[in-house]
């Protein structure tokens, strides 16, 4: 009973790390490579190693920690790891807080993120975003939307103007419809809409609609403009999740300390 016991404290982590590292994997297949399944992937691989060969990891480690160096390189890397799963379970908190924080009433202008646009069309992650945007809008008519996205060098037409056509062929007015067609990143994307929001009068408090790992650091960036947001989150394939919300880990902890 116990050396069973002991291969299933083994086997389920080793499982669970396994799946894990399909789960970083998948993304590249289609071309998606970032630094969230680099390191997911790496750190899946490492950990579904270790707890199938334990015996022999403990082994090293036990043999290393009779040494003074040995000590400190174990003591370190423990010490960074703690650290590492203190600050993505932190930043987890609150990115999983805000892809949650919908609009509590309808006096904002929504504000949908620009994303890749392939061959005059919404990419998928684009798509998302627009069919979440469509939704609220198609339920709350008063409100007025900002498409916000510029266009880069191997995009037909701008991310905006791709997303304007979207909404409007799906029966939004385009009277609601306001683009920003020259912003090239998010801080770009908000700061250019604040512009548009003060220029015509339109309400100060806005709607952001992204994918929901990327809602925290959009908010932090409309907040460091003075702007209060709330949130609509487009849905994001499971397959995706894992390798975008460690991605954003770091992408969130480098905006804090640059």
């Amino acid at each position: 009973m116990d050396t069973l016991l002991k291969t299933g404290m083994r086997v389920i982590p080793a499982l669970i790390s396994f799946i894990m590292l399909i789960l970083f994997l998948l993304p590249m297949t289609a071309g998606i490579i970032n630094l969230g399944n680099c390191v997911g992937a790496l750190t899946s691989a490492a950990l579904t190693a270790v707890f199938l060969f334990w015996d022999r990891f403990t082994g090293v480690v036990s043999h290393m920690w009779e040494r003074p160096a040995g000590k400190v390189i174990i003591s370190a890397f423990s010490a960074a790891a703690v650290v590492f799963t203190l600050v993505a379970v932190t930043v987890s908190f609150f990115m999983l807080r805000e892809m949650n924080d919908r609009p509590r009433d309808t006096d904002t202008t929504v504000v949908v993120l620009g994303c890749k646009v392939k061959n005059g069309a919404p990419s998928l992650m684009l798509g998302r975003r627009l069919n979440a945007a469509f939704e609220y809008l198609s339920a709350e008519p008063d409100v007025k939307v900002i498409v916000s996205g510029g266009k880069g060098d191997d995009e037909s037409i701008s991310e905006a103007q791709c997303m304007r056509d979207y909404l409007v062929d799906r029966g939004i007015s385009p009277e609601r419809i306001y683009m920003e067609d020259k912003s090239t990143d998010t801080d770009e994307n908000l700061r250019f809409s604040q512009d548009i929001i003060r220029r015509e009068g339109l309400p100060e408090h806005i709607t952001i609609v992204t994918d929901g790992f990327h809602q925290l650091r959009s908010d932090m960036k409309a907040e460091a403009l003075g702007m209060k947001a709330y949130n609509i989150s487009a849905h994001t394939p499971l397959w995706l999740v894992p390798t975008y919300w460690v991605r954003e880990w770091f992408g969130i902890v480098y905006y804090i300390i640059r």
